[in-house]
């Protein structure tokens, strides 16, 4: 029995049809895009907020998008345990969306960065790192302007005591320092996860890391491990 994401498309996504190949050619997985002005996201085992520049980061990156008809089934879909994933633009708007603390702010350098970055798997319990090890290193590539995380004290320091912090950019060893944070982000923040641990918002593109022909696969390892989350509840 196969899965089906549905991928939510905004004005301005550009990483759609990226998460629909990583997800229907290189996982064998069904995919649906939904288009934002849909009321409801239909019959979905996960669903995925894609990245790109909803509504042309006007106003704020994700906060036009939060307000999209669509997001209100996202938000009750998340509400009761359902699957969901941001990544970049998308984990900007499920900030907005109140789903995930904190904001995406500029970043450290004001200029857009677009690399592969190094990311330490910091809590392999989630249904998005189940195949990951603690401490393992994924080379995952970034593209954004705003991808500077931060929250105040209090709240990082809950996110840290509650092992919802789950990735940190690092070098490729794993070590954190100030010189593989690539946006400035607190901690080296580079993924968290909510309070129930089925809503994950990151920056890196798993997608864009999934397909053999690119060279690069660690991203294909979080869908990977959503699908195998799965697997005692379809047998």
């Amino acid at each position: 029995m196969k899965l089906t994401f549905g991928i939510v498309v905004f004005p301005g996504s550009n990483c759609d049809h990226d998460a629909h190949y990583a997800v229907e050619t290189i996982l064998g997985q069904q995919a649906r895009l939904i288009w934002h002005k849909e009321g409801s996201l239909g019959d979905v085992d996960v669903v995925i907020l894609p990245g790109g520049f909803s509504y042309g980061d006007y106003l704020r990156c994700g906060a036009v998008a939060r307000f999209s008809p669509v997001m209100k089934d996202v938000v009750r879909f998340a509400a009761g345990g359902g699957i969901v994933m941001g990544i970049c633009n998308g984990f900007q708007i499920l900030t907005e969306a109140g789903l995930l603390p904190g904001v995406l702010l500029r970043n450290r350098s004001l200029k857009f960065v677009c690399n592969q970055v190094h990311i330490r798997v910091e809590n392999p319990q989630t249904r998005f790192t189940g195949l990951c090890q603690a401490g393992q290193v994924l080379e995952i590539p970034i593209a954004h302007g705003e991808g500077n995380y931060f929250a105040e004290p209090d709240t990082v320091k809950r996110l840290e005591d509650q092992e919802r912090v789950v990735f940190r950019y690092c070098d490729p060893r794993g070590v954190l320092s100030d010189g593989a944070n690539p946006n400035g982000s607190i901690h080296n923040i580079a993924g968290i996860v909510n309070e129930g641990g089925n809503v994950l918002g990151m920056m890196p593109h798993p997608e864009r890391a999934s397909d053999p022909a690119l060279g690069h696969t660690d991203g294909r390892k979080l869908f990977d491990s959503i699908v195998e989350s799965f697997v005692p509840a379809l047998a």
